[in-house]
Formats: C-alpha cells, structure tokens, sequence
C-alpha cells in the first residue's frame, strides 16, 4: 500500500518546508499555506521516502522537507510515472503530473554541495492540483496512469 508518509510547506521560498499532520490542497492553486502555491504548473512537489532514505545515508540528520518537496511518498515508484498521470491522495484530492525533476538553484542545493548529487533534479515529480481537499500524513496514496506509451 502507497502512502503520503510527510506534507510539508514552508512560507517563503527557498527554506527548507516544515513537516505538518494535516493540509489542504486547493484546486488550481496548491497546497494551503505553501509559498510555491499559485496558478502555475508546480503547484505540489513530490519525492520518494526511499529514494531520501539514500540521501540520508551520508547525511542521517536530513529532516522532512529538506528538498523543498511538498509530499513524501512511500511505497509507489516515482520513477514509472508520467507527465500526465494523476495521483490520488487521502479520499479527495487529485494531482496530475506537469513535470518530472527540474534544475537547482545557483549550482546546486545544500545537499548537493554536501553530498555530490541531489535527486530533486531527477526525481523529483512536480503536479498540479485539479481536485481539492484535505490530505493527511499516513493517508492511502494510488497512481492512476494516464499516459499513453
């Protein structure tokens, strides 16, 4: 079972989000509270707890948020969605994937310049919310794939 394991948001960008229980995502805007919220297409952001897990073999002291992601998962892989494909979360809200990784700012995050590398580039998902609501951490998360190979 795929779950949203960590919602964080932060209220100014580039600071590391702060992990919260609960939070609304609102249609067309993103995640209440967050500052890259707005009409845009990278309203929520998504990593893999596993693949922070690996990060979090060189720095063990990472917390939640550390990428600037919105949503941690686990147990869905990341790696086979698509631009396009939706993700459910909690009863209500649906994202749809707009883009998959991005480039870092000036060269390269804090944990680049710590580790060598950063997976938000790679692996970072990044969506738009086209179905509202109220996510929870622990909530079921399910991949509906909408693509067409």
């Amino acid at each position: 079972m795929a779950t949203v394991e960590a919602i964080c948001i932060s209220k100014k960008k580039g600071i590391v989000k702060r992990a919260v229980d609960v939070a609304t995502f609102n249609l067309g805007r993103g995640v209440d509270g967050d500052a890259h919220a707005g009409k845009w297409h990278r309203q929520v952001s998504l990593l893999a707890g596993e693949s922070i897990d690996k990060v979090k073999e060189k720095l063990p002291s990472l917390r939640d948020g550390a990428f600037a992601e919105n949503i941690i998962t686990r147990g869905i892989d990341l790696s086979a969605i698509q631009v396009g494909d939706q993700l459910s979360l909690g009863d209500k809200v649906i994202l749809e994937i707009t883009q998959i990784g991005k480039k870092c700012h000036n060269d390269g995050c804090a944990i680049k310049k710590a580790t060598g590398d950063c997976i938000m580039p790679k692996e970072g998902l990044f969506s738009k919310v086209v179905q509202g609501g109220i996510v929870k951490k622990g909530d079921q998360l399910q991949q509906y794939m909408m693509s067409i190979s």
